[in-house]
């Protein structure tokens, strides 16, 4: 791209084409009549109007024949990569440097008169031919970020950052050498300046350079993904990660809203992926119910007799029974009086049978732990937690396993005369005192 008006001196420094145009140009004039006063004025105006309608010609056949073209080849190939470009407009980019290029080089045999309007026009010329390369750089890398996107190991790659990032380098690269090309200082002039307002762009690009950072640290250790489930409290965020750039993640929450956030916030603030979950054998449950106090104590033998017509509990009491009269008869115990020896307890049987009840259920990987579990006593009862892992992790699906296993334990505890921990309401309050009046 020539920028210099160093040989814009003597018509002989223009190459034979143009000096012959001039020449042409000239006698044509004087034919007519123009005076020698006039005549590069008049030569330059109707140079400078052919030189134009010659470039605005070529721009048309440019974007009409030589874009449709490659169009039309690029839909008949069986490559992806050039319907993509096709998609991203970048030919059509392309043929914008067609009449500039035409223009660079004639613009010294119209303006040969006058050097400072050369001068300007050259450089105004370069700067526009250096922001098309820029457009067609940024699309050209557009498309090669998503011919790379479809690739099945990269999928869930933050590619956007790292493509933003080298758009924003190369934007800046080519910034420069505009300023270079319209200043006519050197490109270091420029780089040496910026150096200078390394605080300040440090400042106005905070959030950028935090971001890449964050970005980067993200791929390293693999800590979020495209696809992604993940849980952040303090954005609100509980859904799928969609997009990942170099300043933002944007995650599509489970209600079809979109949270964005900052994408080094997943490196200083906390978060859950569910990715380990999706990947394993099973979903977790983990849950209690709450049994009153005042409902648990021992079983007699009426209610021993009513809870073996369970099939999950038939053989274990028998056993258990059979274990603790040898426990008591060993040790000379009067079992007649309850808190004597050893004696089973209602809320040890629904655990035992909620043990069983897991256990025979198709819906729970019996692979992995499974546990029923007593907590520590609260005011809200004595927590009885169930903890295991269903088969089925789609959410839908686990949350109605979940629905029918607890729905079928609350039901079962008046069975053993267990009695489950609520909140009074404000009619259960209205009740006790009508029954008091």
């Amino acid at each position: 791209m020539p920028s210099s008006i160093e040989n814009l001196f003597r018509i002989s420094d223009l190459g034979p084409l143009s000096q012959v145009v001039i020449e042409k140009t000239n006698t044509v004039l004087s034919q007519i009549g123009i005076n020698s006063d006039y005549l590069n004025i008049f030569r330059t105006i109707i140079l400078f109007i052919g030189v134009v309608v010659f470039s605005m010609i070529l721009w048309w056949l440019s974007r009409k024949v030589m874009v449709l073209s490659v169009n039309k080849l690029a839909s008949k190939s069986k490559t992806k990569w050039d319907d993509y470009l096709v998609e991203k407009r970048f030919f059509a980019v392309i043929a914008n440097l067609v009449p500039l290029i035409f223009m660079d080089n004639l613009i010294k045999m119209v303006f040969v008169n006058y050097q400072l309007l050369a001068s300007f026009m050259i450089k105004m010329i370069d700067v526009v031919i250096v922001f098309v390369l820029l457009i067609a750089t940024l699309r050209f890398l557009s498309t090669f970020q998503k011919i790379l996107s479809e690739k099945e190991s990269l999928k869930d790659k933050p590619l956007h950052s790292y493509f933003q990032l080298g758009k924003i380098l190369i934007s800046g690269f080519m910034i420069i050498l505009g300023l270079s090309i319209a200043t006519g200082q050197s490109p270091i002039y420029f780089l040496t300046s910026l150096g200078a307002a390394t605080a300040i762009l440090l400042l106005v690009f905070k959030d950028t350079i935090l971001g890449f950072v964050g970005s980067i640290q993200l791929a390293a250790n693999d800590m979020i993904r495209i696809g992604d489930w993940i849980t952040m409290e303090k954005f609100g965020a509980d859904g799928d990660v969609v997009e990942i750039t170099l300043n933002t993640v944007k995650v599509q929450n489970f209600d079809k809203t979109i949270t964005t956030i900052p994408t080094y916030s997943f490196i200083s603030d906390s978060f859950k992926n569910w990715r380990g979950m999706e990947k394993s054998d099973g979903r977790r449950i983990k849950r209690a119910l709450n049994i009153e106090l005042n409902s648990i104590q021992f079983c007699s033998s009426e209610t021993l007799n009513k809870l073996q017509n369970i099939d999950y509990l038939n053989q274990h009491i028998q056993n258990k029974e059979t274990e603790i009269s040898l426990y008591n008869s060993k040790h000379n115990i009067k079992s007649e009086f309850l808190l004597n020896g050893r004696h089973q307890t209602n809320i040890g049987l629904y655990r035992e049978y909620v043990t069983q009840y897991l256990k025979n259920n198709p819906n729970i990987n019996q692979n992995m732990t499974l546990m029923v579990r007593q907590l520590p006593s609260s005011p809200l009862g004595v927590p009885i937690e169930i903890y295991c892992f269903s088969n089925e992790k789609d959410w839908a699906i686990y949350e109605t396993i979940v629905a029918d296993i607890f729905d079928h334990l609350y039901a079962a505890t008046s069975y053993f005369d267990l009695t489950l921990f609520e909140q009074p309401s404000g009619q259960t309050l209205s009740k006790a005192l009508n029954k008091l009046s």
